[in-house]
């Protein structure tokens, strides 16, 4: 018999990530890879010839992006977005996807509260980011306890990301990445970042209990011969992947491939015509 979604497991401990969130506000959040997310945003917006005059964020640090994107309407990703169908010819979903319980389900939401012709766009965590800290603490935890405990989210590879637009029924889907590399002292001060970013473990199959100090050193010292800074080898480097989504709202106006089987001339006649130009 296949379970249900609601006899599925969660992935996500909302209560912790809430948590999480508040106590890197709290403490003075590590925020340069939203504010490099932003920028990034900004740089593909300008791109497009269009002035979007109601744009909406989805995040899950309201009031950081109410400073970065002061025009628009911020809205918290509560697995139930406050959005009105139709409302909003733009809507980011801000560096919170990856945490999301039912992604497809967000962007769906995200979809219904454009316009038509209007653009979904997120950027999520994805691919390989944290991979020196994963493989270090999956090899860690396997030499001093023999066993291994959910340490770091799963991220989604760009190819199902992307995928994800087109079953929201979004149109014109894209899909890229962009790689950020960070220095750090020690793994210590990697862990101590990552909380002030509000993303630590906040896995439900996370253990309840503190980890032995022993795999954190060994950990650290596995980052310290494998994942070295290049520039300063006396520090270790860590990378996190942003995955770029952009979506359309469906439109009549919009490009539409040509049916198969439509095209006036073959591919062959096409080339022998280049040929005989050149």
């Amino acid at each position: 018999m296949t379970p249900s979604a609601t006899d599925r497991p969660l992935l996500t401990d909302r209560e912790a990530l809430l948590r999480n969130r508040a106590r890197a506000i709290r403490s003075g959040m590590a925020d340069f890879l939203h504010r490099f997310a932003a920028a990034e945003t900004e740089d593909r917006l300008a791109e497009i010839n269009r002035t979007f005059k109601s744009p909406a964020v989805v995040t899950g640090f309201p009031h950081l992006w109410a400073e970065l994107m002061p025009s628009a309407r911020i809205v918290t990703d509560d697995p139930l977005l406050d959005l009105t169908p139709g409302a909003h010819d733009l809507v980011i979903h801000a560096l919170s996807l990856h945490w999301a319980e039912d992604p497809v389900g967000q962007i769906v939401q995200s979809a219904r509260a454009l316009r038509e012709d209007g653009l979904f766009l997120a950027v999520c965590f994805g691919g390989q980011t944290l991979h020196e800290l994963r493989s270090a603490l999956a090899q860690a935890e396997a030499e001093v306890t023999g066993g291994l405990s959910p340490r770091i989210l799963p991220m989604g590879e760009i190819r199902d990301l992307g995928g994800l637009l087109h079953r929201a029924g979004l149109a014109l889907p894209v899909a890229d990445q962009v790689t950020q590399r960070a220095s750090y002292r020690d793994i210590l001060h990697l862990a101590r970042d990552l909380r002030a970013m509000g993303e630590g473990n906040a896995m439900t199959a996370r253990l309840r209990h503190p980890t032995r100090r022993e795999i954190f050193f060994r950990a650290g010292a596995i980052m310290a011969d494998s994942f070295a800074d290049r520039d300063d080898p006396s520090r270790i480097q860590a990378s996190f992947d942003l995955v770029f989504l952009t979506g359309w709202a469906p439109s009549d106006s919009q490009q539409k491939p040509l049916r198969p089987g439509s095209a006036s001339k073959s591919l062959a006649e096409a080339l022998n015509e280049l040929r005989d130009r050149d």
